[in-house]
């Protein structure tokens, strides 16, 4: 078991774990971590507990202290930097002409590096344009191509229902969503209707998934007299056991009688009297059927006999 403590780094943005040593931390306290991308600044969202090695990201990066009010003011004066940033990376991209759109600037906490968020259509050649970026800003630039969901939780807004949408409210992390969950919960797939501001199906079609698939379990084991999947284990496949023993227990007794049936024939047939095999072997076998002949009308030759005669004398 290992000792962690969950950091935020954005509002609603993804849970990284760190290893918070000797420092004791609670919930909601502010404090400066090691990353990948160096020095950053987040909130302790889970307190400090014990989870398994295999569930975390190794090397697992320590915490380097609580954060005092000196990085609270810098973290101010680097959102106020990116704010200025925004407007010169949105005239270097028309300057350039590129085909993408600008979403967001980020500063790293120590000021190491500039996080440019655009989306696109296609792959971009911009290479020019962080060479231009580079020059300005004086700092290494990193330009990175997101999706329209993350661009939607970035920007925030109101979905269909009314309300501030999950993925900019508390969604750490994107689920798969697919057309099936909405035929599970008998909606309408008209996609207007179950598509979010992004464009791809509303997340919250996830939330509900898994309570439609337990009730239709369970209805469908009410219906069929067995016991639903899930929470009872192997019960399920005790059932079909049992069903395919009775299904070979009633093939056995239909096959039986039949069986009977076919033994009582063989013996009448080894019983028969000798007298009768003699009389069966003295009849003759039946002929094959003659060929019906075609009639043919006689010809009429006793008049022309006739005639002949008739003929001479009348010479004479």
């Amino acid at each position: 078991m290992v000792k962690v403590v969950g950091v935020r780094f954005k509002h609603a943005g993804k849970i990284y774990y760190f290893d918070p040593g000797e420092i004791k931390l609670t919930d909601g306290d502010s404090v400066i971590v090691e990353t990948v991308r160096g020095v950053e600044y987040g909130d302790v969202v889970v307190p400090p507990k014990e989870i398994a090695e295999s569930a975390v990201v190794q090397p697992l990066k320590q915490v380097l202290r609580r954060a005092t009010e000196e990085d609270v003011q810098i973290v101010r004066e680097n959102a106020a930097k990116e704010t200025t940033a925004f407007q010169i990376g949105l005239e270097k991209i028309e300057k350039h002409g590129l085909p993408m759109k600008l979403v967001d600037v980020e500063y790293t906490f120590d000021n190491s590096k500039v996080i440019f968020y655009f989306t696109a259509d296609g792959r971009v050649d911009f290479r020019d344009l962080v060479k231009d970026l580079a020059s300005v800003f004086r700092t290494r630039i990193e330009l990175r191509q997101i999706g329209v969901r993350d661009q939607a939780k970035m920007l925030g807004g109101l979905g269909p229902c009314g309300r501030s949408m999950c993925c900019a409210t508390f969604l750490g992390d994107f689920e798969p969503v697919s057309i099936k969950m909405a035929k599970e919960q008998n909606l309408s797939l008209n996609p207007s209707k179950i598509s979010g501001i992004c464009g791809r199906l509303m997340c919250c079609l996830k939330f509900e998934t898994e309570v439609y698939r337990i009730e239709k379990e369970e209805s469908e084991g009410e219906t069929t007299g067995e016991a639903p999947t899930g929470s009872r284990g192997k019960e399920p496949v005790k059932s079909s056991q049992a069903k395919s023993a009775s299904r070979t227990e009633e093939r056995r007794k239909a096959e039986a009688p039949l069986q009977e049936k076919v033994s009582s024939k063989g013996e009448d047939s080894d019983t028969k009297s000798p007298d009768s095999e003699g009389s069966a072997s003295t009849t003759p076998p039946k002929g094959n059927r003659t060929r019906k002949r075609r009639y043919r009308r006689p010809r009429n030759r006793p008049k022309q006999e006739q005639s002949k005669p008739e003929q001479g004398t009348a010479k004479k």
